[in-house]
């Protein structure tokens, strides 16, 4: 897909308003991870106070997770519904408010309820980027935009690791819940003020317009409706291949995210202050990962490569840092250990970027928040049977066989990327 004198034409003419709606994205998933990471940093503190299990976290962990998953799914067709204007200030506020009362909470059910309401909230933000980018931005240029708004995700963990703990220790724990549940409502004067949909938008240039349609290279909505779009979308072999892609990777991510802090108190002996002072690193690496993923991508693309040929070969590149994570629990200097696991999520990062994006790149824009929410919900629900996994395991023997599992996962989702993901071309002359 090489640029031609037309498309540079295109880009000259071009605003950039497409690109001040996804980095107000990108800060969304800022907040929406500052506070979803909340309850994982100050568990070893909250864990002395009620003297919780690793079993007793990862319920209250899961609990999460199978809100969120479910989510994934039902936020995608509401969102698809409703729009992503609507969706994502609704959903906001949501999350903003249950994180904020899980300050409340003094027992395993109390979070386990409110970190189960924050899942409700926070599963709208990744469907609804998606659908947004879909919207927004030509082909070549939705890996990059993707990497944007998802490097959110290494950046407020990374935020919420450096400072969570130190509002814990001036102002106790409860407090530190209230503090990034505001951030929410900060983020949300700053959506609605920079949002529209694309066709109504006051602020963006007919050459924007022009470009971003120009760039798409799938018809905008689907010829089917109801059920009979469900049954078409059931036998389409890249959702299947985008659902097991999504559901073997993301437990990697939620291992490192919900574990890291725990892992470094428990393994490590860091106390909070340390966490704080290191915790935060790998999220970094996780950050460069989206980005080294989502630019080559396009580059690739913009060199005349197709773009699902350009997204599974860097999946299948990307597998091998993650394999750096599996070392990490049995070597004993603990900077090599975080040295080890940066590898692995800058990786894990550069696969999700492009597992993310495929639904975009696969599906008409009217379904692309269905699609991403069913990925979601099954890799929700695989995550939260990996996170109860996890507490079992280290209750009775230790981190390291999960350490194994998450470095394995990725080599058998790029087994079923290369088997399933097919150009939507051929996938609609072989159902026809």
């Amino acid at each position: 897909m090489k640029l031609v004198q037309s498309d540079v034409a295109l880009y000259k003419n071009a605003g950039r308003v497409r690109w001040w709606i996804v980095w107000t994205l990108f800060f969304s998933t800022v907040t929406n991870y500052i506070s979803r990471q909340s309850f994982s940093v100050l568990s070893p503190m909250i864990t002395a106070q009620y003297h919780l299990s690793h079993t007793d976290l990862a319920k209250i962990l899961g609990s999460f997770q199978i809100s969120y998953a479910i989510t994934w799914l039902i936020g995608g067709i509401i969102l698809d519904a409703v729009g992503s204007r609507v969706g994502l200030a609704a959903a906001a506020i949501w999350w903003s408010v249950m994180n904020i009362l899980t300050g409340l909470a003094s027992s395993v059910f109390g979070f386990a309820c409110f970190r189960f309401m924050l899942g409700i909230g926070e599963g709208f933000n990744w469907p609804g980027a998606s659908k947004v980018v879909a919207e927004w931005f030509p082909c070549e240029e939705r890996g990059l935009a993707v990497a944007i708004f998802d490097s959110g995700s290494s950046v407020g963990g990374a935020l919420a690791a450096l400072t969570i703990p130190l509002i814990a220790l001036a102002f106790g724990w409860r407090w530190a819940f209230v503090a990034s549940g505001l951030l929410g409502f900060v983020w949300l004067a700053v959506w609605l003020r920079v949002y529209h949909p694309l066709d109504s938008h006051p602020r963006v240039s007919l050459g924007e317009v022009e470009l971003i349609k120009a760039g798409r290279d799938a018809e905008p909505v689907t010829a089917y409706r109801g059920w009979v779009r469900w049954r078409r979308l059931a036998k389409d072999r890249n959702l299947w291949g985008i659902v097991l892609g999504r559901a073997l990777t993301d437990p990697i991510w939620w291992f490192y995210v919900f574990w890291l802090p725990q892992y470094l108190s428990d393994a490590r002996g860091f106390t909070l202050k340390r966490i704080a002072l290191f915790a935060w690193i790998p999220f970094i690496a996780a950050d460069i990962g989206n980005f080294t993923g989502g630019w080559i991508s396009g580059y690739c693309i913009r060199r005349g490569i197709s773009v699902v040929r350009a997204r599974t070969w860097i999946c299948l590149v990307s597998c091998l840092p993650i394999l750096a994570g599996i070392p990490a629990a049995r070597v004993h200097n603990v900077y090599f250990a975080l040295g080890l696991i940066c590898i692995a999520l800058w990786g894990y990062a550069s696969w999700s970027t492009m597992g993310l994006t495929l639904p975009s790149d696969l599906f008409p824009q009217d379904v692309v928040g269905s699609v991403t929410g069913l990925s979601g919900l099954a890799a929700g629900m695989v995550s939260a049977g990996f996170t109860l996994l996890v507490g079992f395991l280290v209750d009775r023997f230790s981190y390291r066989p999960a350490f194994l599992v998450a470095g394995l996962l990725p080599v058998l989702a790029t087994f079923f990327l290369f088997l399933l993901i097919r150009p939507r071309a051929e996938v609609e002359a072989a159902s026809d």
